[in-house]
């Protein structure tokens, strides 16, 4: 997962390949809480993980369910037939409203001493429509902060089940879900009748709830989309174990992803045309405007259709979340495209027509928006501008906006905080990049050169941790090539050249911050001995050795970036990198730090030979009849002798970030 506090996208030109999907999170969150209520075991298997989901489980442990996590599969142990918590228990539920909403109607009718707290969006996000409806059953809730807001307080309850629940349905319908999965635990000797006020939105989301309770032995009656009733003597039953479905509306971006960009075509595996979440529906959308779509019960393969995509106007009350993919899709229209019937989005984790609205604006596009309503108007060749989006910390807005890296100017857009996707989908960034791509041109490359001991490992490490880019430490390429042939049983003569370099062009090597990885070994220790460094020089002779290692440095060019450090990557390697830097320091400091590197690790050296062996090598490298030790012409030079590792970043970051200069 990327953590950095922005991430650059690149051009991007096309798009092929398979993306396999983490589990719905409205379907995760409610199986976790009706595992809990039920009276047994249940193993749930492929759930998500994510900031909601965590914020769920981390809430069951505290009520004292049992919780088993392995993978994406965890065992609930529940809390049926058991006394709950006696004592006072404060929940912090971030900004999980699938958590928050559910978990404070089963509490406040079950009874007991609790506090609901979470992130400062979470209580700006209204909650008194449930609140009300659970008053009028007899629940004892208080607000701490704001009227009609969370942070709530539950007390233990005086239940009255004589009369219908009435529960708003235009504002969210997971008030309405709170309710069919907290009511079973009231309905013992008396059915228990909910009645809606008012137009029910996102309904297919309620179609979700009322599967999966019947899955847990709870058959609703439904009387349209207005009346609902739990039959007297439900309880809840644990089906054993239950598969989570892959998330529809994170297809959604993968969907639009086929349905603009140039290629073979997105397969989506995890979720198909038959699945119970509404959102699944976008892909008649996409179709809609021009995506050609096929699909079979877990999978979906998509290919870019019409070109332009077609303008639009559609009622989204039945896909509130994936809707808002659409809306980037808008910008690849032929015309313009309203997206109506979506007040809800006005209420989630931020403004979301605001938000959709202003980062458009930022690349270019002409918005209008309404209470419940927001037009798009396309984007043609010469329009499109580079745009650092605000994500809002809503992992929509960012998974949405990374779309608009494939536009037709080939302008670049940065997301802030691209972390924020965490709380649906993780990896989502990893999953883009593995079916993206562009050409080497659009894909950065920063270079720090520099003689041996100056620090560049160190610096280069930090600056691709910095900028979610990744890390290619050439030096150590020889190193682990001699390694990689002594233990296939090579020599490192002459006579195994053709061997060595055949091995070298596809060494699985991999670098995460300092540490080398071979083939999923680490092999850093091994590789950094004097013993390590003299096998490096052996090899480093033979040409066709030398051949293949540029070829694999080369590889290590992937989306979103690199940063290659080395004594040639800017004057061989990477001769059109946009940023070079050659790293310097005196070669008494130099020596100082090496000193201090090999006592920290137990061996003996001595100072002054540390210093004249530094010397003596710049000397070779300066000399050296190939790639030579040198700045690059357009270097940047960075003397780091008086400075910190945090002080050569943060100057590092100042020269990239005046390269990237957005409107």
């Amino acid at each position: 997962m990327f953590s950095t506090a922005f991430l650059d996208l690149p051009a991007l030109q096309g798009a092929s390949g398979t993306v396999t999907l983490p589990g719905s999170k409205s379907i995760s969150n409610r199986v976790l809480l009706l595992s809990a209520l039920c009276q047994g075991t249940t193993v749930v298997h492929d759930l998500l993980d994510s900031d909601d989901t965590r914020v769920m489980l981390a809430a069951l442990r505290q009520l004292g369910c049992g919780v088993e996590v392995q993978g994406t599969t965890v065992t609930i142990t529940g809390l049926g037939g058991r006394a709950w918590p006696s004592e006072s228990i404060e929940f912090f539920m971030g900004n999980a409203g699938t958590a928050m909403r559910p978990l404070t109607a089963a509490l406040a009718v079950q009874g007991g001493d609790f506090t609901l707290k979470g992130v400062p969006r979470m209580h700006e996000r209204p909650i008194g429509d449930l609140v009300d409806a659970l008053r009028e059953l007899g629940c004892a809730i208080d607000y701490l902060g704001n009227e009609g807001y969370p942070p709530l307080r539950v007390r233990q309850p005086s239940l009255q089940l004589d009369k219908p629940i009435p529960v708003r349905g235009d504002v969210s319908s997971q008030f309405l879900t709170a309710l069919l999965m907290a009511l079973p635990l009231a309905a013992q000797d008396r059915a228990i009748a909910i009645e809606v006020v008012g137009e029910l939105i996102s309904k297919p989301y309620i179609e979700i709830t009322l599967n999966l309770l019947a899955r847990y032995g709870i058959q609703v009656e439904r009387q349209g989309w207005e009346r609902f009733v739990i039959p007297a003597g439900s309880r809840y039953q644990s089906p054993g174990t239950i598969h989570v479905e892959a998330d529809a509306s994170s297809a959604s971006y993968f969907i639009a992803l086929g349905a603009i960009a140039m290629g073979d075509g997105i397969r989506i595996q995890g979720v198909g045309a038959d699945s119970i979440q509404g959102d699944i529906r976008f892909m008649d959308a996409a179709a809609h405007m021009g995506a050609k779509i096929t699909s079979g019960p877990n999978w979906l393969e998509i290919q870019r259709g019409a070109w332009p995509l077609k303008g639009m106007t559609l009622d989204c009350n039945h896909i509130p979340d994936a809707a808002m993919t659409l809306a980037v899709m808008a910008l690849y229209a032929d015309g313009p495209t309203t997206l109506r019937n979506i007040a809800s989005w006005r209420v989630k984790e931020t403004d979301r027509i605001a938000a959709m609205a202003n980062e458009s604006r930022k690349l270019g596009a002409t918005v209008e928006e309404g209470p419940d309503w927001i037009t798009i108007h396309p984007l043609a060749h010469g329009q499109w501008q580079r745009a650092s989006i605000h994500t809002y910390d809503d992992h929509r807005v960012a998974m949405c906006f990374s779309l608009a890296a494939f536009n037709a100017d080939l302008v670049q857009v940065r997301i802030e905080d691209p972390k924020c996707v965490a709380k649906t989908f993780p990896d989502y960034f990893e999953a883009l990049f593995s079916v993206a791509h562009t050409t080497a041109l659009h894909i950065p490359v920063i270079c720090i050169d520099g003689p041996t001991a100056s620090g560049k490992g160190t610096l280069a490490s930090r600056v691709a941790a910095a900028l979610g880019y990744h890390y290619l430490d050439s030096g150590a390429l020889y190193r682990v090539t001699a390694h990689a042939a002594l233990q296939a049983g090579l020599t490192l003569e002459a006579a195994d050249e053709a061997q060595i370099a055949d091995l070298a062009r596809q060494l699985p090597v991999r670098f995460e911050g300092e540490q080398v990885l071979l083939n999923h070994v680490d092999v850093t220790d091994a590789i950094r001995s004097e013993q390590g460094g003299m096998n490096a020089s052996k090899v480093s002779v033979l040409p066709a050795v030398r051949e293949a290692l540029v070829q694999l440095q080369h590889s290590f060019q992937r989306l979103p970036g690199l940063l290659a450090d080395g004594r040639d990557m800017g004057t061989v390697i990477f001769p059109d990198a946009p940023l070079k830097v050659f790293l310097t320091a005196s070669a008494a400091q130099r020596a100082e730090r090496r000193h201090k590197q090999l006592i920290s690790k137990g061996f003996s050296a001595n100072i002054d030979a540390l210093r004249a062996d530094l010397e003596a090598r710049d000397a070779r490298d300066m000399s050296r009849s190939v790639a030579p030790l040198k700045p690059a012409q357009d270097a940047l030079l960075l003397d780091n002798s008086s400075l910190t590792i945090e002080a050569s970043v943060e100057q590092v970051m100042v020269w990239w970030q005046s390269r990237q200069v957005f409107g």
